[in-house]
């Protein structure tokens, strides 16, 4: 538990949601939040404080350091580049999008974040809770929108000149060859290239993350968790050529895995 809240506030620093000086909520207020005991979130605080992350001036104020965390000035390449993250939900493909988008200067257009609340008063109007992600008014008449809202997005920015990062779950679309090629094609006929990044994450540490974050989206899914998992895979992996990041508690850093991320899609090595 201290090492997934810890991997979790780890990400947030590197994503940018916490900056440096930042004052963390006390481990009293954290462990209401994370439904754990002070111990727990003191041991977590430990691990971020021995790796740099943070500093604690008394034990209840802890102050976020990591004073290189300004953003790089955008980085415009001859050849735009479109970065298509994806993952269940939980796996923290978001976080990840953040953290490129800091590196890059690339603007990160999230799917929920731009069609969330459009997609709400739709589902609404169809009769259907605006937190359903399951019926078929959603995935026949809604879904496909947000993502032709994302793709629209998307191709504005290239025909600009500009790379993006597009972050969404992907799952129905990275398992049909068929989008992925009409995909690949209409970008790269606007003279960009295509990169498909999958976020992995095991099905515990998922878990872990929905909870924290709460949100009524995910509601059905925690409450019937393991009919949740017996619905997905999650030993997927799409089937072209990608880049798998892990987020699993034990992997190596967020931060580290989209360094080198970075560094592969723009062919080159960082300072």
């Amino acid at each position: 538990m201290a090492q997934q809240i810890a991997r979790h506030v780890r990400n947030e620093i590197s994503a940018g949601v916490w900056r440096d000086g930042d004052v963390l909520p006390s481990s009293r207020e954290m462990a209401a939040e994370w439904n754990t005991s002070p111990f727990t979130i003191t041991s977590a605080m430990k691990l971020l404080e021995a790796e740099g992350f943070i500093e604690s001036q008394s034990r209840s104020k802890r102050l976020v350091r990591v004073p290189n965390q300004e953003r790089r000035g955008p980085v415009r390449l001859p050849k735009p580049r479109v970065v298509l993250v994806g993952g269940y939900a939980g796996s923290g493909k978001t976080e990840l999008g953040r953290i490129l988008a800091r590196a890059t200067g690339w603007p990160m257009l999230d799917k929920d974040t731009l069609t969330r609340p459009v997609v709400e008063a739709a589902l609404e109007i169809l009769g259907q809770s605006p937190h359903d992600r399951e019926s078929d008014a959603y995935l026949k008449l809604v879904r496909p929108r947000e993502y032709e809202a994302l793709s629209s997005a998307a191709e504005e920015n290239v025909q600009c000149g500009n790379s993006v990062i597009m972050t969404a779950p992907f799952v129905a679309e990275f398992r049909d060859p068929q989008w992925l090629e009409r995909t690949r094609a209409r970008f790269e006929g606007m003279g960009a290239s295509v990169s498909v990044v999958w976020v992995y994450c095991d099905p515990e540490t998922m878990n872990f993350y929905l909870r924290k974050r709460g949100a009524a989206r995910d509601a059905a899914k925690l409450a019937d968790w393991t009919g949740y998992l017996g619905r997905i895979d999650t030993g997927f992996r799409p089937p072209v050529e990608h880049t798998v990041v892990d987020n699993c508690a034990s992997a190596v850093s967020l931060q580290a895995q989209a360094d080198a991320l970075v560094k592969s899609l723009m062919g080159l090595e960082l300072d």
